[in-house]
C-alpha cells in the first residue's frame, strides 16, 4: 500500500480541476493583456476566476490579485506594506513560515523595521495578552501572525487579532495559506489588510497563489513589469493555474462542511490508535478540536535510537509523511516551530496531513508500520 499523509505539504489535484485547466489550456491560448479577440477571450476568464475567489471570500474583486503562490503573496504583503505605509515596528512571532519570518528578519537587518518577537506556550498559542501591551506601546504596528500553524496544526484566533489590530491602528497580514479552502473566511467581516493563499494547499494547482489587499490599505507593486492584475503585479498571468485556482476553490467551498467532518474524523481516529498502541507518545501543539487545524497532526516518538531514519524508514515503507515543514526539506537544521515550544530534539517528530481522499485503512496500515518500528522500542 502506498499512503500520502503530507497533504499540508502539497495536495493532489482534484479531476474537477484538471478538466477545467485542461479545456482552458486546448482552447484559450491567448495573452489576456492583449487587446484583440483571443486575448479579450482570456482577460474574461481570468476575471471570471477573480470574481469566483472573491464571491466565496465575501469580498470585492477589485481585492484579489494573482501570485505565483503563497511565498510571494507574504512579500508582497509584508515588504510593500511595511515600506508603503512608513511603518517602523513590526509584530510576529517564532512559529511563523519562513515566507514571513525571514522576510521580517530580513527588514530588521536592512535597518527598516524593530522587530517583536511574541512569546508561544508549549502548544504554540500566541500570547494575545502580550500583543496587546506592544501594540499598546507601539501603534501603528505591522502584525503578521498566520491563521494554523503548518508544522503543529495550532490555530490562532485571527478575528480576535483583527480587532486588536484595528484598536491600536496597526496592519494586520495573515498568512491563511493552510486554512484557505479548509474553513470559511469572510472577509468583509474579518476586516484584515491582508491575506494569502496557494492553490496547491486545497487541491489546485501548484506556482499560483492569491494575496487580498483590503481597499483602505495602499501599497505600490512588489514585482514591477507590464500593468498586470491593475499594475499591481507585472508578469503575463498563469491563466491555466488561475482557473485551477478558482475552480478548486469552488469545489472546497461546496463540499467544506462534509469534508471538515470527515477528515475530523480521520485525524481523532489516528490519535484513539496512537495512544493505544504506542507507549510514551507526545502531540505537539494543540490538537483539541476547537483549537487545532483539522489536517494536521504533529507527533513525537519515543524511539530516540532511531530518530535520524523514521521518516527514510516511513518511506521505504510506502508512508509519505513530513518531519516539519515541507519547504525545509533536506535541511540540516531542525525545526524552528518544535524548537521553539519546546519539544525534545531527540525524539523523532512527524508530521501527518490529511485530505478528502485519506481513509481509515490507510490509518491502520501506518499504525501497523509504526508498530514495528517504533513499539519494541519504546
Amino acid at each position: 500500500m502506498q499512503v500520502y499523509f503530507d497533504n499540508a505539504a502539497t495536495t493532489a489535484l482534484d479531476p474537477q480541476v484538471i478538466k477545467a485547466m485542461v479545456e482552458t489550456m486546448e482552447l484559450n491560448y491567448g495573452n489576456p493583456s492583449s487587446i484583440h479577440a483571443h486575448g479579450r477571450q482570456v482577460k474574461t476568464i481570468v476575471e471570471r476566476a477573480r470574481k469566483t475567489v472573491a464571491g466565496l471570500l465575501n469580498t470585492s474583486p477589485s481585492e484579489i490579485f494573482f501570485t505565483s503562490g503563497g511565498t510571494e503573496a507574504d512579500n508582497t504583503a509584508i515588504v510593500r506594506g511595511i515600506v508603503d505605509n512608513g511603518i517602523s515596528h513590526a509584530i510576529t512571532s517564532p512559529l511563523e513560515h519562513h515566507a514571513v519570518l525571514h522576510t521580517l528578519e530580513a527588514l530588521e537587518r536592512q535597518g527598516t523595521v524593530t522587530l517583536t518577537l511574541l512569546n508561544v506556550d508549549e502548544k504554540g498559542r500566541i500570547d494575545l495578552q502580550q500583543l496587546e501591551q506592544v501594540l499598546r506601546d507601539n501603534p501603528h504596528s505591522f502584525v503578521s501572525l498566520m491563521h494554523a500553524n503548518n508544522e503543529i496544526g495550532t490555530l490562532t484566533d485571527i478575528e480576535y487579532v483583527s480587532a486588536l489590530c484595528k484598536q491600536y491602528h496597526a496592519i494586520f497580514h495573515s498568512d491563511t495559506v493552510q486554512t484557505m479552502g479548509h474553513y470559511v473566511h469572510d472577509l468583509t467581516k474579518l476586516q484584515i489588510d491582508f491575506v494569502t493563499g496557494a492553490a496547491h494547499k486545497f487541491h489546485g494547482p501548484k506556482g499560483v497563489g492569491f494575496l487580498y489587499i483590503n481597499h483602505n490599505t495602499k501599497i505600490k507593486p512588489f514585482i514591477y513589469g507590464g500593468a498586470q492584475e491593475r499594475n499591481m503585479r507585472g508578469g503575463t498571468e498563469n491563466v491555466y493555474g488561475i482557473v485551477g485556482l478558482a475552480k478548486a476553490l469552488e469545489i472546497c467551498y461546496a463540499e467544506l462542511t462534509g469534508h471538515q467532518q470527515y477528515i475530523q474524523g480521520l485525524k481523532e481516529y489516528m490519535i484513539a490508535q496512537l495512544k493505544e498502541n504506542i507507549r510514551d507518545i507526545h502531540f505537539n501543539g494543540d490538537i483539541a478540536a476547537e483549537n487545532s487545524l483539522y489536517t494536521v497532526l504533529n507527533v513525537s516518538f519515543p524511539c530516540t535510537d532511531i530518530a535520524d531514519m523514521m521518516l527514510f524508514n516511513l518511506d521505504i515503507a510506502g508512508i509519505s509523511a513530513s518531519g516539519g515543514s515541507a519547504c525545509s526539506s533536506g535541511s540540516d537544521i531542525g525545526s524552528h516551530v518544535l524548537q521553539a515550544i519546546g519539544v525534545d530534539p531527540d525524539r523523532p517528530s512527524v508530521r501527518f496531513s490529511f485530505c478528502k481522499n485519506n481513509t481509515r485503512e490507510e490509518i491502520d496500515f501506518v499504525i501497523g508500520k509504526l508498530k514495528e518500528l517504533c513499539l519494541e522500542k519504546a
